[in-house]
Order: structure tokens, then sequence, then C-alpha cells
């Protein structure tokens, strides 16, 4: 910087206003300093600029899985709040895995991250004490963290959103409604079952519940055995938005009243259309970035917990009559 200083013939204050973009500088003289930083291939040393102001401008993400339409929905929402604050986002998937959770949040960390969001695969948070000791803001999404950890939480209703598919199935005149949910051992799945369960109260059948990894054998399997049941369901509500195209795949064109939770792309173009939950992927990114950058900004109140709420939207598959 000394060396652009001495080409430009001016201070080297003025160059470290025009490095960064602050004002108060004469446009000819800006130029004349931004000509000097092109001729000497002079670049900003980013590690001493961290020393200095205590913060790498870096936020740390960790979703499930990146392949996702929800959490990539959600990861770019997050990412245009970071880049509006300036700062960069890094990002990784845990696949589930409560291991590799804590491996991507300790590596983010060690990198000095100036906050973290993380969708959760664990309910064991306490390896985060001393980031939060330390002051390092965390905001989580889409699950919350486990016992004995208040930070800032933003959710959808799941437990109404499954609600709300069951009540407009029996409103159409379905009393056995099946449901496929993923791995009871994830927060969402076992709150859409706690909704779908309270919503049929005592037309609730354990033979018509069916959770675990989305895959296509295991789905076709399930469906077949609900099928052959001396009183087979008559319309299905699935929990995720995997398992309802898995399950499209498995009833291979047959007839199937259906719900499901989270839209999909060309949802609305299948015949008939799926009737689904909708949340807002999008809105959940936007409303955790937000908070975080609070944190950043100085708010120090009390952890907030934000619950979004959930639509459904009939496009003709919940609308079939038994």
């Amino acid at each position: 910087m000394k060396d652009v200083a001495s080409a430009a013939g001016v201070a080297l204050k003025t160059v470290s206003r025009v490095v960064n973009g602050e004002p108060g500088v004469n446009p000819a003289t800006a130029e004349r300093v931004r000509a000097a930083i092109d001729r000497l291939g002079y670049s900003r040393n980013e590690s001493a600029r961290v020393l200095r102001r205590g913060r790498t401008s870096t936020i740390g993400l960790v979703i499930e899985d990146v392949a996702d339409p929800f959490y990539s929905g959600l990861s770019r929402a997050v990412e245009d709040v970071v880049i509006g604050h300036g700062c960069l986002l890094l990002s990784a998937s845990s696949g589930e895995q409560p291991g590799r959770e804590r491996e991507l949040v300790e590596t983010f960390c060690a990198r000095r991250v100036d906050g973290l969001i993380v969708v959760p695969a664990g309910d064991d948070h306490a390896y985060l004490g001393p980031e939060l000791e330390a002051g390092t803001p965390v905001v989580f999404a889409d699950r919350p963290p486990g016992p004995g950890l208040d930070v800032d939480t933003v959710l959808c209703d799941n437990a109404d959103g499954a609600a709300q598919a069951v009540r407009h199935l029996r409103g159409h005149g379905h009393r056995r409604i099946a449901f496929l949910g993923d791995q009871p051992s994830i927060y969402t799945a076992a709150q859409r079952l706690a909704g779908y369960r309270k919503a049929l109260g005592e037309l609730f059948d354990e033979r018509l519940v069916s959770m675990g990894v989305p895959a296509l054998e295991t789905v076709r399997a399930d469906l077949t055995r609900m099928l052959a049941l001396d009183d087979p369901p008559t319309a299905l509500f699935t929990g995720n938005g995997r398992l309802t195209v898995t399950a499209l795949r498995a009833l291979g064109g047959r007839p199937m009243p259906l719900v499901g939770f989270d839209d999909f792309e060309l949802a609305d173009l299948l015949t008939p259309g799926v009737s689904v939950v909708a949340q807002d992927p999008a809105a959940m990114g936007r409303v955790a970035a937000d908070l975080l950058f609070r944190r950043l900004h100085g708010d120090g109140g009390p952890a907030e917990h934000v619950l979004l709420p959930v639509r459904l939207i009939p496009r003709g598959s919940g609308e079939l009559p038994p």
C-alpha cells in the first residue's frame, strides 16, 4: 500500500479510503490511485484486515443436503441476505449425520466465521458452548437445538401443516388415511406424525403409518402392504417432497387421493395436480439470516423462537373422493 501511495503521490490514508470504498476522496485522485493499483498489481491483505477488524465477514451455514430443493431454496435466501451485508457465505451439507454436523461447525469456527446458521442433524449441541461463550451468534433453522440450548430458532408449523392435510382429506370423505413419513428421529418428521395423529383422533391406525428413508423399494412395499389390508387406505398423506415424488413413482399411475407436505417443481402440471401443504424455505432462510445479523450488530435481547405458518394448496389430488 505504501508503494501505491508513493506511485500515486498521495497519502497512505487516501489509498486506504479508495481501497475500502470510503467517501471523501476527489474523483481524479481516486482514479490516479486505482491506476497505480493496477500498474503495481496491488491486492488487499485480507488476513491483516481481519486482524485489525476482529471479523472475517464470513457466515457459516450447515444444512442437511444442498441437493434437496427445500434446502437449496433456504440456502439461496441466506446467501442473498449475507451478500447484502457485504459478507461471504460458507455452506456445507451434514447428510443427516450428527458427527458430520459437529465437524462442519467446528471447521467453520476454526476459520473464524462471524456467525452460524445450523439445520441440526443431531440433538446434542453442548459442543457449541465455547463458541457461544466467545460471542459467536448461532441461529437454528428448520429444527430446534438439543435440550439446554436457548438460541434464536426459526421453524415452520409442521404439526399444524399435517393437521391441515388430514382435515382436508377428511373433508372429502376419507376416513382411512395413510401416512408416509421420514425417519422418526428427525424433528420435522416427528412433528408431522404428531399433527397427523391428532387430526385423525379415533380414526388413527398404526398399520397405516410407515416412517423411514424415502427409498422407492421401501415405499412400494409399504403401500402394497397397506393396500392389501381388509380395510385399506383410501387416501395418502406424504411427509415431505421427496416422499411425495417417491410415492407417485411407487403407485405407477394408480389413482390415489393424496396431499403432500412441501411443494415441488411440476406438482401443478401432473394430472391431477398434486395438492400440498407448502412451507416457505426462502422466508425461513431470510428470517434466520436477519436474526443472525441483528445479533452481529449488537442486539443482546433474549433468544427469539419464530414459528412460520404453512398453507394448503389444493390442486386436485387431495380433492378426489374415496
